[in-house]
């Protein structure tokens, strides 16, 4: 009994340290990550930005529905990577995007939501400075064919350089770079840096974006695998792309640069020019190069999730408000309050002072439910919607439901007779098991739930999963040692009639198998007695009847009166 007291206690505690870790992650979340203490609503609730997404297509040309849905998945992929935020993408009149983000959306998002994200890896042929001397606009147009006088044996071969090429890169000017104008994959092109510092002169692609297998951020390393302080986006390709970097790796490395370099070309123009240290031969490489943590993300995320099939540019860009508002809101939160004063009401008239309980598990299942939530609000950018508040409610329930399972396996023990401090180890025992079971149902459902969907119903599941683990705390953690710290108190422990633990009330006859205690008079302990035969097993009502044959085997048959015949 002292070790279970010891137990529940501990338990207790424990629940104090997590409620406080709790605290304390939010407080630095609002002090130094810029979250704050609400949870940020989804565009249903708060409203948001609203961006028409138009295709950059070629005169003449067309865009195909196959087009369009694919883009719609890149982009969700792309907007869901930083968060559950509850975005709405859709097709608009067979050729447009719409987007719909909850509030503002920064530049990076933005970024992420419109760039093609075409990544290629180009040999540098030449390279020089924006603003060299030179680079001014040509005199006279430049000439039409730029075919080298030599053949070109590979994508590095400075055989590209034409006269005529030349002549057009020394006049080049940055401003003329058009990203909308998908340069030709086998041949060589002129481009500048993405920040417009410097001017290329990129020979053909020699790796294709669609040969990078993953992109993921991590710590820049030199050759050593010594950290750098920096990040980087680690690569890795598959199909035919460890070959061939394989190849210009080794031709390149050890050239003088330029020619030693090769470049990352993202939507046309050159990310940056990297210098090959050394050979790559299993498609595994990293590419740094003063990268902020930030960027490096928003990189990766557009590498992983693949270029889109078309070129899209912003249309309008417009403020909208909440698509359900204020009233809706307060209908779903009208609706959970109603719901949870039945759970009470139902409680205290069913398990008396039980119930009170049950409000306490309830206060402190709500308790870490929001500090969850608004932790993953101010960090991992979850907005809660509507149906995520659905998600909310439904969690009063499932938390009640393990609550009753509790309680009447407690109430099944004391009617078999055993002391209120047994009954409550071994219901727990008994209990716990079930309860897991049905929460590991509801989770799996949750996860597939939220896997399978997107959109709101993603918010649904993400609630219901939360609340799902929280509940399991709750019982393991403060119902269940919250009880035994009750049951050392003389009102439990004497079965008061208003405890809900009432032995007599519950009907405890259980004497040992098939045998009940007679009742001894009217009332209460006949109330018992009925209560006892209720709960009587198939053998044990066997075994009654046997025994009632038994008393009345003495009896006699006698004429039924009036007939003079025997019965």
């Amino acid at each position: 009994m002292a070790k279970a007291r010891a137990r529940g206690g501990r338990a207790l505690i424990w629940l104090v340290v997590l409620i406080a870790g709790l605290i304390g992650v939010n407080f630095s979340a609002v002090q130094w990550g810029g979250g704050s203490w609400t949870p940020s609503l989804a565009l249903d609730l708060e409203g948001g930005t609203q961006i028409v997404l138009e295709p950059q297509l070629a005169e003449g040309a067309s865009v195909t529905q196959e087009q369009l849905d694919q883009a719609v998945a890149i982009i969700r992929q792309r907007v869901d990577a930083s968060g559950v935020s509850e975005a709405e993408i859709t097709t608009q009149g067979g050729q447009n995007i719409v987007v719909a983000l909850p509030g503002e959306p920064d530049a990076a998002t933005m970024q992420r939501i419109q760039a093609s994200a075409k990544m290629e890896f180009r040999p540098v042929l030449q390279s020089a400075p924006a603003n060299a001397p030179g680079a001014t606009p040509p005199a006279a147009p430049a000439p039409e064919s730029t075919e080298p006088a030599a053949t070109p044996e590979t994508a590095w071969d400075q055989a590209w350089i034409t006269p005529e090429l030349q002549a057009e890169f020394d006049a080049f000017q940055c401003a003329d770079v058009d990203t909308t104008v998908p340069a030709p994959a086998d041949q060589p092109y002129i481009t500048c840096s993405t920040d417009g510092t410097a001017r290329f002169i990129l020979g053909p692609v020699v790796v294709e974006g669609a040969d990078i297998a993953d992109a993921q951020v991590s710590a820049a390393t030199n050759s050593q695998g010594q950290a750098t302080g920096g990040w980087g986006v680690n690569l890795e390709l598959d199909g035919d792309g460890p070959a061939a970097f394989d190849a210009v790796t080794r031709a390149i490395t050890g050239l003088p640069e330029p020619q030693n370099q090769f470049a990352v070309v993202l939507d046309a123009t050159v990310l940056m020019p990297i210098t090959s240290n050394a050979v790559i031969t299993d498609g595994n490489a990293q590419i740094t190069g003063g990268f902020t943590q930030e960027g490096a993300q928003s990189l990766a995320d557009q590498l992983r999730f693949g270029a889109l099939p078309i070129g899209f540019q912003v249309q309008s860009n417009e403020t909208i408000s909440p698509t359900l508002g204020a009233s809706q809101l307060q209908a779903g939160l009208l609706a959970g309050l109603i719901g949870l004063i039945l759970v009470v009401l139902y409680s205290v008239l069913q398990y008396r002072a039980l119930g009170l309980v049950v409000v306490l598990s309830l206060g402190i299942a709500a308790i870490l439910t929001y500090l969850v939530v608004n932790f993953l609000s101010s960090t991992e950018g979850y907005r809660l919607s509507l149906a995520g508040i659905a998600g909310l409610v439904i969690a009063i329930g499932i938390t009640a439901d393990s609550f009753i399972v509790y309680f009447e396996r407690i109430r099944d023990e004391l009617r078999e007779g055993k002391h209120l401090s047994s009954a409550l180890e071994t219901g727990w025992k008994r209990a716990f098991r079930t309860i897991l079971v049905s929460d590991a149902v509801s989770f799996l459902a949750a996860v597939i739930l939220y896997l399978l969907s997107v959109g709101n119903v993603r918010g649904f599941a993400y609630t219901l999963g939360i609340t799902t683990f929280i509940d399991i705390v709750v019982v393991a953690l403060f119902t269940h040692p919250l009880l035994r710290v009750l049951s050392r108190t003389r009102f439990f422990s004497s079965g008061h009639r208003l405890s809900g633990l009432d032995p007599q009330a519950l009907g405890a006859v259980y004497r040992g198998r098939a045998k009940f205690r007679e009742p001894v008079a009217a009332g209460r302990a006949a109330r018992s007695s009925k209560e006892a035969q209720k709960r009587q097993t198939i053998a044990e009502r066997k075994a009654s009847v046997g025994a009632g044959v038994g008393a009345g085997a003495g009896a006699s048959v006698a004429p039924r009166p009036g007939t003079g015949k025997e019965n």
